[in-house]
């Protein structure tokens, strides 16, 4: 029908958390490591006008370039914790440019630590929702891959709506990945990595390409410890049509 929206703007996100944010203390060595490297590596991301610092002013876009100083693939990673991912990532291919959107500040604090003997031009973190971020700040099409790494499973049925990889956020992934780019996606709660799977399998706009651990993702502690416990790591790589 004339006038439809694009599938990736049908259903627009609510504000539903797929979070809880801890505390927001950080050990002195993070901290001083966050006062020292923030303005570098941080990006300064405008809220909006009613929400919280979480939130993006609808009216901001990244521009990627600017920020790097150059036109490179583009990694966004969701959710990166204390940053192993990232650093890695950004270390191996340091022809690609890495954006980590994180709502834990500590996180950030951590992830600035780990890399202050050693900075990494092409990395970057913004404190921000992904879902809000890939809502309005990512133009469609600028980014080459998407990593969403072992994300809260929610595991009570009554929590799954707070679950991040859901239809609406698929919308918004779909829009951000340019053709041919990649969304990864890792967990370590097998009803969640089968529901994944299952949503992203029924999605025509991407196709299931490896079942492997992502070539640039490391085995971190945290999921270390799942293995320990007999958790089942589930790997999931979708190429975007």
């Amino acid at each position: 029908m004339a006038g439809s929206p694009a599938p990736h703007q049908a259903r627009p996100l609510a504000r539903t958390r797929s979070f809880t944010r801890r505390g927001s203390r950080m050990p002195a060595g993070h901290q001083r490591a966050y006062d020292a490297m923030a303005g570098d590596f941080v990006l300064p991301v405008p809220r909006a006008a009613d929400g919280d610092d979480t939130t993006v002013d609808p009216a901001f876009r990244l521009d990627a370039p600017v920020v790097f100083g150059r036109r490179a693939p583009l990694v966004l990673e969701i959710g990166p914790g204390s940053g192993d991912a990232l650093r890695a990532g950004a270390e191996a291919r340091p022809d690609w440019d890495f954006l980590g959107l994180e709502v834990w500040r500590p996180g950030i604090g951590q992830s600035l630590a780990r890399m202050r003997a050693a900075p990494l031009p092409n990395l970057r973190l913004a404190e921000v929702d992904a879902a809000l971020a890939l809502a309005s700040m990512v133009e469609p099409g600028s980014v080459r891959e998407v990593w969403t790494y072992f994300p809260d499973p929610w595991p009570k049925r009554r929590h799954h709506p707070r679950r991040l990889v859901s239809a609406c956020f698929a919308d918004r992934v779909a829009a951000a990945i340019e053709p041919g780019g990649v969304w990864r996606l890792a967990t370590d709660w097998a009803p969640y990595g089968r529901a994944m799977r299952s949503l992203l399998d029924a999605d025509e706009r991407f196709t299931l390409t490896s079942t492997d651990r992502a070539p640039l993702r490391p085995v971190t502690r945290f999921e270390r410890k799942g293995l320990e416990v007999d958790r089942e790591i589930t790997n999931l790589n979708y190429a975007r049509r």
